[in-house]
């Protein structure tokens, strides 16, 4: 993935996390496990496939874990990072990972249901009014206000409740708006 000059920039802490933990790794077999989480619209699937492309890793995305409609009950949907389908995850990705670098990308990957198996958290953030400005680029104006009204709710929810944001490597988005 060829990114602009102020992307790399901006991930160049993420890549020299990754590196210093590999070259600690060295001589295990221990597989090396990134969580990229954080704000809608801030660049964690950007900086997934930067990355993927970077350390020719696993790349697995969170959005592909969002519970199915059936599985949307009352219960499960007030419960703070509820929305996603953690139990299925664990099981699917996390347990089996053989590969020797894997970056899980996406909102609630730093979900505690997961315990601690990342070497590096990432927390990738942005300023609201750019965050929208980034949801409308991408999914246009309707979708944008679900997010507004109902998907960010729940991911601040999330960040407050479980701290997700401590002792992360934390990514500010510092572009403008393209």
């Amino acid at each position: 993935m060829e990114l602009k000059t102020q992307c790399r920039e901006r991930f160049k802490p993420a890549v020299d996390a990754i590196n210093e933990i590999i070259k600690q790794e060295d001589n295990t077999d221990r597989p090396i496990l990134v969580a990229i989480d954080g704000r809608c619209g801030s660049g964690k699937t950007t900086l997934g496939e930067y990355l993927k492309g970077q350390f020719d890793c696993n790349l697995f995305h969170m959005d592909d874990f969002f519970l199915r409609m059936e599985q949307r009950t009352p219960d499960r949907m007030k419960e703070t990072g509820g929305n996603v389908d953690y139990e299925r995850f664990y099981e699917t990705v996390l347990i089996p990972v053989q590969k020797k670098e894997s970056v899980i990308e996406g909102s609630y990957s730093l979900h505690p249901y997961f315990g601690k198996p990342y070497q590096l958290k990432i927390f990738m953030n942005i300023a609201s009014d750019v965050q929208l400005a980034n949801i409308r680029k991408r999914n246009g104006e309707e979708k944008a206000k679900e997010f507004q009204e109902k998907w960010i709710p729940k991911e601040e929810a999330y960040f407050e409740k479980f701290h997700v944001q401590d002792d992360t490597l934390e990514i500010m988005w510092n572009l403008k708006v393209l």
